[in-house]
């Protein structure tokens, strides 16, 4: 009997060691090389491919409305402001009057200043407010239940903001390791972050980008999961030897 006993501890030891913390994501190796968050941390939303632009346009510096749509100015309405353009795979756009035009890799700034000196061409004095309507980023704040997708609503959001509308690294979550995955030009870059001490503030400050993934490691949590796999065997265990001795009684 203990034989036996000993047997089934030592295989819910190994089953359970299959599940511990089998919930946790994106794992990296001990060895593993983090891409390095830029000296300067970006500041600015980065207009990329598939972002959906919406924008304004006005003459004499914003005073009079341009309906682009019907190729009119007017005080009261604007049709065009209703209407999206996507940004294509090669970073281009088609918009009104100006046809073809790249945006991709310019920040809400810059595309605006883009814009108006493409746009003086035909309007007097021309004012564009542009705006990404589809920004979102996706967040695990310690625990994978509380998950979110995060509309980024300001054309610059701070990470210490999506953490925020996140209501915050969860009592599980470990501020000194949040991982974040960035698609660039290149590669999909990931970066180690600490905020778990104040000279983490010029992370906090960095401006997210469309579709980054902020994932906060959970703690560990080797002795619960082990107790948890572990006790209905325990409870499987205890009964037989339960009934066992009872048997034993009985044939005495």
């Amino acid at each position: 009997m203990k034989q036996i006993i000993i047997y089934f501890l030592i295989s819910s030891l190994l089953i359970s060691s299959c599940t511990v913390n089998s919930h946790v994501m994106l794992k990296t190796p001990k060895d593993f090389v983090f891409d390095t968050p830029p000296e300067q941390p970006v500041t600015e939303y980065i207009i990329s491919p598939n972002d959906i632009i919406k924008f304004k346009l006005y003459s004499n510096d914003g005073f009079l409305i341009i309906d682009l749509t019907a190729g009119t100015k007017g005080t009261n309405t604007n049709v065009a402001q209703n209407i999206s353009y996507v940004i294509d795979y090669e970073g281009n756009t088609e918009l009104p009057i100006i046809g073809l035009i790249k945006l991709s890799g310019l920040s809400i700034r810059e595309a605006t200043i883009e814009l108006q000196e493409k746009y003086e061409e035909f309007y007097v004095s021309p004012f564009v407010q542009l705006q990404v309507i589809n920004k979102r980023v996706i967040i695990f704040p310690g625990t994978g239940s509380d998950a979110k997708v995060i509309p980024l609503k300001n054309n610059n959001t701070k990470l210490i903001e999506v953490l925020g509308y996140a209501g915050g690294i969860s009592k599980k979550g470990r501020a000194s390791r949040i991982k974040i995955l960035r698609e660039t030009k290149e590669k999909r870059e990931v970066y180690l972050v600490d905020l778990s001490t104040i000279d983490g503030i010029k992370y906090a400050d960095m401006i997210v980008q469309a579709n980054d993934i902020i994932y906060v490691e959970p703690v560990p949590d080797i002795a619960r999961e082990v107790l948890a796999d572990v006790a209905p065997v325990i409870s499987l265990l205890s009964s037989s030897l339960i009934i066992w001795l009872t048997l034993n009684r009985l044939k005495n």
